[in-house]
């Protein structure tokens, strides 16, 4: 850096987990006619679009970039650039994170450990406002890149910092809503999955049967069942049976096989089994008990 730096500089970089470097900092604007071949490179790149439209091929997964979106692409992933706009004016930033000397805290997953999963892959994507701060401090790190004025890498460093704590509180803003969006989705798949037992319990019905039907996997599914309704699916539809069973041997004069058979069950012996277990006597029992008390009652 040129010139002398403050003296609370060398304090700050000690109590830093890692101190990022702009490499580079450029406006660029192509058109159609520009091509390049895929690029891959030891730093981060981010691209912000603030006018027409591209795509980012990143490690085989296309990206359509819009006005005001950004793009984090991570260190040693293959991408190329496609402008699909007339033109297309961005601004570029390629940045290090230099960890201490124990080499910790060497990516970007060090401000974002918020992201509970590794779906963030090999790039993260924001879409933003015109008027957004990180568009606000990217313009000014690409113009302290430009003038080299004195302590312009020291302001640009500053400004990379702040870059990054209105990147974590974007993505974490995102992530909730995601979450919140998911939630509902999910809340939403659970009330039909337990409406679809209650209509079908009398058929051949498995967990899997279910978790296909809302299209989840039979694991996920499991979990977010008993989450919700707190019982598993496999019970649930046990216990929906059983009730059903209980209405058909109070009302009806169906044999107990007969009744088995209507609810679901496969076999006589099984019921006889599943019923005592949820009700702590035998079919044949339940069904003398209530005639019983009828027979009381008037």
């Amino acid at each position: 850096m040129n010139g002398q730096l403050p003296k609370a500089w060398n304090e700050m970089v000690e109590k830093l987990s890692f101190v990022p470097a702009v490499v580079k900092a450029i406006e660029k604007i192509h058109d159609t006619s520009w091509s390049a071949s895929a690029d891959k490179h030891d730093h981060y790149e981010m691209v912000y679009v603030k006018k027409g439209t591209a795509t980012f091929a990143i490690d085989g997964i296309d990206v359509n970039m819009v006005p005001n979106s950004v793009v984090i692409i991570k260190p040693h992933k293959a991408h190329k650039f496609i402008v699909t706009s007339e033109s297309c004016e961005l601004i570029v930033l390629y940045f290090k994170l230099n960890g201490k000397k124990d080499g910790s805290h060497d990516s970007l997953t060090d401000f974002m450990d918020y992201i509970e999963d590794e779906s963030s892959g090999s790039h993260i994507y924001l879409k933003l406002s015109k008027k957004n701060d990180i568009v606000h401090v990217m313009s000014r790190i690409l113009r302290e890149r430009m003038k080299f004025q004195l302590w312009g890498d020291f302001l640009s460093c500053l400004l990379i910092m702040e870059l990054f704590v209105l990147l974590s509180r974007a993505l974490k803003q995102e992530w909730e809503q995601n979450s919140k969006n998911r939630n509902l989705k999910l809340h939403e798949l659970l009330n039909i999955a337990k409406e679809y037992i209650d209509n079908n319990y009398a058929k051949e019905l498995t967990l899997s049967q279910v978790a296909k039907y809302i299209y989840l996997s039979d694991s996920y599914f499991a979990h977010s069942f008993k989450d919700k309704f707190g019982i598993s699916p496999k019970s649930y539809i046990l216990k929906v049976r059983i009730e059903a069973a209980k209405e058909l041997l109070e009302n009806t004069d169906l044999k107990i096989s007969d009744v088995a058979f209507s609810v679901g069950f496969s076999s006589q012996q099984r019921f006889n089994d599943i019923f005592r277990k949820y009700t702590e006597v035998t079919p044949l029992k339940f069904r003398q008990q209530k005639k019983t008390e009828k027979i009381n009652r008037e």
